[in-house]
């Protein structure tokens, strides 16, 4: 495990004391080799991990605690200075320079969630990608066989979606993407999760979700996306294809390749329909 994923998981509690604990001990070090060698860059540690993995205003405290364990390690040293100010200036510039990093790093951490979460959402939709989707399923799966509740999959296409891009653009294509992803993640609970997996495919995993609940949520899903589409003027269906596992689910892989099948079987036997089948029962 490296240092990073070590302090993501740590507790805030066991952070903001590691961090604490690591001002004094410098302050004392500080104290220790006299004013004559610089220890400032050692105060960066407990800034740094208090400003990343903590919180901005986290990492403002431990600025501020830097900076009085510097001047308390300068005051009470046998040092003398010209100006008695000397200490209280240098401490300040100090404070100042921790809080500016302090600054930085609350920015950059906050530039670099971003990217992340645009790494994993569907830029149109911005529902999650395929990939993001697999990260999801694996964790959900790992968790069904761990308890033995059973999981849902499904894959829903649109029939049809050409017709839209020919007839109304592209543009209109778009926005019916979009409805449709917001309509689904306005119709799952919060536990369950959506994903765009492929240009007009979209991926339902449902935990805790049997057959018949899962049966039931895919036909009201349906019926509202039609009602939509309907309002709308766009000439689409949509078919489904879903898999409920009741035992330890497969490998994704597999998992992945029963619903797209029973998806495919969906449309080939007419289209607007939902195909489905229980694995372990």
């Amino acid at each position: 495990m490296s240092l990073d994923i070590f302090f993501e998981k740590s507790p805030k509690p066991f952070l903001i004391v590691l961090s604490v604990c690591l001002t004094i001990v410098c302050g004392y070090l500080n104290f220790l080799v006299g004013p004559q060698i610089s220890f400032s860059i050692f105060y960066l540690v407990p800034v740094f991990l208090m400003s990343w993995y903590v919180s901005r205003t986290a990492g403002v405290l431990i600025s501020m605690l830097a900076a009085l364990s510097w001047l308390a390690a300068d005051l009470a040293s046998a040092e003398t200075y010209s100006y008695r100010v000397v200490p209280y200036w240098n401490a300040a510039v100090l404070f100042g320079f921790f809080l500016i990093t302090t600054m930085i790093l609350s920015r950059l951490k906050a530039a670099y969630l971003h990217e992340q979460e645009l790494s994993r959402s569907d830029f149109l939709t911005a529902v999650a990608n395929a990939r993001a989707f697999h990260a999801i399923a694996e964790a959900e799966k790992a968790r069904a066989s761990r308890y033995g509740h059973p999981l849902t999959l499904a894959y829903l296409d649109i029939d049809d979606f050409k017709r839209v891009n020919d007839r109304f653009g592209h543009q209109t294509g778009d926005a019916l993407l979009v409805w449709v992803a917001k309509a689904i993640r306005q119709h799952i609970r919060a536990t369950d999760h959506v994903a765009r997996v492929g240009g007009d495919e979209f991926a339902i995993l449902l935990p805790e979700t049997g057959a018949e609940a899962g049966q039931f949520v895919l036909y009201k899903l349906q019926r509202v996306l039609l009602d939509i589409m309907q309002k709308n003027g766009w000439p689409v269906t949509f078919s489904i294809g879903a898999v409920t596992f009741l035992g330890q689910p497969e490998t994704l892989e597999e998992m992945i390749q029963r619903a797209d099948g029973l998806m495919y079987a969906a449309k080939n036997g007419g289209k607007n329909r939902i195909a489905q089948e229980v694995v372990g029962a």
